[in-house]
């Protein structure tokens, strides 16, 4: 995508949405990845996104705000996704990603660790929130988006959001107190 942005035919909107898009990129496949459940699906829903928005570049300048409109575009692809019966069917062997170790390779052994062995739990803590939770608290913690831009993104009163975030935090402070 780099090459895009390198490229000066690109159209109106075009430079921002590859410099926006590459900048939260890992943030987005790791929040799409807890809605859709593999890193697989999460990079082809990422891809897909991109590619939304890619086509509808020349509506840029009417975003208020592009990272939040990339994050929703995002999501709307992720349940598509997940909700395509080819995918339900495709799915991969259980617990193989569970085996996958993610190493940051600037951190000393010992922290890369730990620091995996905590995203683990997290992962496994998630998978017992509700969908609408689990959407809220990643679009908060993972997107870095306000409960204004959620609730605008969901469709849903603010107060309701703020609800979900309230119960997806006490749900994972219950569950990883007990693990």
């Amino acid at each position: 995508m780099n090459d895009v942005g390198a490229n000066s035919n690109v159209g109106p909107g075009g430079a921002d949405l590859v410099r926006t898009f590459d900048g939260l990129r890992d943030e987005l496949v790791s929040t799409l990845w807890f809605v859709v459940g593999n890193r697989e699906d999460a990079l082809d829903a990422a891809q897909e996104a991109f590619l939304k928005c890619w086509r509808a570049r020349g509506q840029i300048s009417e975003v208020v705000n592009l990272r939040a409109w990339i994050f929703r575009v995002a999501m709307n692809t992720a349940r598509d996704v997940k909700r395509s019966a080819w995918r339900r069917k495709a799915r991969p062997l259980a617990g193989a990603e569970e085996d996958t170790v993610y190493v940051d390779h600037h951190a000393p052994i010992p922290d890369a660790v730990h620091k995996n062995e905590e995203l683990a739990r997290l992962r496994g803590a998630l998978k017992e929130l509700r969908n609408e939770e689990k959407e809220v608290f990643l679009l908060r913690q993972n997107g870095g988006l306000t409960y204004e831009q959620i609730a605008d993104l969901q469709d849903r009163p603010i107060g309701t959001v703020k609800t979900q975030m309230r119960s997806a935090l006490m749900k994972l402070r219950k569950i990883l107190a007990e693990v």
